[in-house]
């Protein structure tokens, strides 16, 4: 992924994609790439759930299929959900075509028209494709949670150096994320609440 934010370049390859949703409140989006898994998604749900809030979560359809309780518990306690295609596919590196039949494989299990690029990488060929069908919702910040080359304390800070009224945040319900994850995920919430966000889902 990009460091913290997309450069301009990059947004303005992707006219049609979301990369922010400014509004007339301070409001932001909570998102989740790469679970469910049992390792740290329920952690995730319970701690949204002691704040009271509400995230929207990209799914991979594999993990999908491996955890259909868990799954349908993200919506039963009233999280969104999006596609992050069925194998976590990287766009750069597959043809147009497959990586569309990918993303229509994993929509059989999630049935959402919310769909993130994994990496946050795709060609522009694959986003006009799939743009006819879907919400393409890429991010105003990312909080790196998933490097080992950062503390739980930077990823934090990440997001009190960028996040801003209608920031898409992404964070991980990832082995890789979960260290990280444990520290700034609840510092974030208060954070944002005590600085006067509101919280929705996409």
């Amino acid at each position: 992924m990009f460091i913290e934010q997309p450069p301009f370049f990059y947004r303005m390859l992707f006219p049609e994609t979301i990369w922010r949703i400014p509004g007339d409140k301070k409001t932001v989006y909570l998102t989740f790439d790469d679970g469910p898994i049992p390792q740290v998604t329920p952690w995730v749900l319970d701690v949204l759930d002691y704040y009271s809030v509400k995230a929207t979560f990209f799914c991979v359809g594999e993990n999908v299929a491996r955890n259909p309780n868990l799954f349908q518990e993200l919506r039963r306690r009233g999280h969104q959900v999006g596609n992050h295609t069925m194998n976590h596919v990287q766009g750069m590196s597959t043809p147009p075509e497959k990586y569309v039949r990918n993303v229509l494989n994993a929509h059989d299990l999630i049935q959402s028209q919310l769909f993130r690029p994994p990496h946050g990488h795709m060609l522009p060929g694959q986003a006009k494709l799939l743009k006819k069908d879907f919400s393409i919702i890429m991010w105003d910040v990312v909080t790196r949670d998933y490097s080992n080359k950062l503390s739980g304390e930077q990823v934090f800070g990440n997001v009190k150096r960028y996040a801003r009224n209608g920031s898409i945040i992404v964070f991980h319900d990832s082995i890789k994320a979960e260290r990280n994850l444990h520290y700034a995920l609840p510092r974030t919430i208060n954070w944002l609440r005590e600085n006067g966000f509101l919280f929705r889902t996409l």
